[in-house]
Formats: C-alpha cells, sequence, structure tokens
C-alpha cells in the first residue's frame, strides 16, 4: 500500500528520480506483468488501485486509509472495469490513469517543497522527455519533428559511423524514424531523410501510427512487426541489432 515508504524526493532531480522509478514499475505491470496483474485485478475484491514504486516495482492494493492521503492517490476500482472491455482498451485506460497519477504525485513534491516557477517548468521538461506510459502501451511513441530534423541534419553532415542518438523512449534504442521533412540545405540531405523513412526489411515508406526501430550499428529503421520486436521489448534493450547486423556478427 502507498505511503512514503522511501526517501522523501526534496529536489528537482530527486523528484524526477521518483517519477522514473514509479514510472518503470507501472510499465512492467502493464507489459512485462500483464498476466499477473491481470489476475490481482479481480471484479470480484473491492475497489484496487495500481500503485508505482520508486524502485521501479509495482503492486495492486486498496487505497489507503488515511483521509486525506499523504500522496495523491491513483484510480480507484481498475478492477471493476477489466472484464467489462477488451483487454487491450483496459490496460489502455489505466495507463491514462498512472499517467496522470505520475502527474500528480511529481507536482504534489513541487508543491510540498516550494519548487519556484523555473523549478517546476525544468522538471515537467526533464518528465515530458519521457514517451508517456500510455504509449509505451500502446506502442504509439512518436518523436517530434523538431527534434526529428535535428538529428537528420547532424546524420546527413556526418562522415563515417555516427553516434548512437539519445533517446528518451527506451533503454538505448532508437524508436519512431523520423518522417520526411522539407529541408533547404541541399538535396542530398533531402536524398538522406527519405531513406530514413523506409524500411530496411520490406522497404514500405514511414508510417506515422506504425512502431519502428533503429539498429545501433547499421542506423537502418525497421518495422517493429518486420523485425518481431514490440514496443514492450525494446523497452529492456540496450543495443538494438538487425538480424543483418547480427548474422554479420556471428560470421566473424
Amino acid at each position: 500500500m502507498e505511503g512514503i515508504p522511501h526517501p522523501i524526493p526534496r529536489t528537482v532531480e530527486e523528484v524526477f528520480q521518483d517519477f522514473k522509478g514509479r514510472r518503470a514499475g507501472l510499465i512492467k505491470a502493464l507489459t512485462l506483468d500483464v498476466d499477473k496483474f491481470y489476475q490481482q485485478c479481480d471484479p470480484e475484491k473491492e475497489n484496487l488501485c495500481l500503485y508505482g514504486l520508486p524502485n521501479e516495482t509495482w503492486e495492486v492494493n486498496l487505497p489507503v486509509e488515511e483521509v486525506p492521503p499523504e500522496l495523491p492517490e491513483p484510480a480507484l476500482g481498475i478492477n471493476f472495469a477489466r472484464d467489462g472491455m477488451q483487454e487491450k482498451d483496459w490496460l489502455s485506460l489505466v495507463a491514462v490513469h498512472s499517467d496522470s497519477w505520475l502527474l500528480a504525485v511529481a507536482f504534489y513534491f513541487g508543491a510540498r517543497f516550494g519548487f519556484g516557477k523555473n523549478e517546476r517548468k525544468r522538471l515537467f521538461q526533464m518528465i515530458n522527455d519521457l514517451p508517456t506510459i500510455f504509449e509505451v502501451v500502446t506502442g504509439n511513441v512518436k518523436q517530434p519533428k523538431d527534434q526529428s530534423a535535428t538529428q537528420n541534419s547532424s546524420k546527413s553532415k556526418s562522415s563515417g559511423k555516427t553516434s548512437r542518438q539519445s533517446e528518451p523512449q527506451t533503454k538505448g534504442v532508437k524508436m519512431s524514424p523520423p518522417p520526411k521533412e522539407d529541408d533547404e540545405s541541399g538535396e542530398e540531405e533531402e536524398e538522406d531523410d527519405e531513406q530514413g523513412a523506409t524500411c530496411g526489411a520490406c522497404g514500405d515508406n514511414y508510417g506515422t501510427d506504425e512502431f519502428w526501430i533503429c539498429c545501433d550499428i547499421c542506423e537502418r529503421w525497421f518495422h517493429g512487426k518486420c523485425v518481431k520486436i514490440t514496443p514492450a521489448k525494446a523497452e529492456h534493450i540496450k543495443q538494438y541489432k538487425c538480424p543483418s547486423c547480427s548474422n554479420k556478427r556471428s560470421r566473424v
């Protein structure tokens, strides 16, 4: 049951670390541990909540009895809706409420310890660099256009093997390839953009509603379905190698 069993975060960095730990726990519940989570949300039980804990774990439990609670409470009674809708829709609903709860907890700490305007803004920017739980659960992780354009530009101007860009979506894995952007810097850069917007496996063009992943070795983009990688699996890949690069390494 939630409360504050862990050290209380007092700075922007500490609140953000608390946020990331809770977020990781919630993502595990809704992806890797989904069967266990589903079983624990028995509609025959009382009102249950899904808690993400700072140590990257999760638990399904009754709400705290203290009124008002020390921390904001997650959505109440998630178990009652479990059998009333399709599983994916139910998980998406829980993910949305979990995103809202994470923000409430983070800004509760900010208010409690007197974060000023600049501190609140910095905290939100750090949080906003991460994809929402809903985006991870549904596989709808999208990269901002301005960030895509910057990466395309730096990639086309560099020579040889480029350093892997750090993406907030996963641990070392690049997801959601850059869409085609109009670039005034020359035809060569436009050609690079077009090449980066096709799947290295099937050759189809980029689609904003599809999950993509980039190989850290050859830096080609692939449909997740073409290389059998789901958003949930990508969350735990530190360095992704496409089938072609993996085969080359095995033959050496």
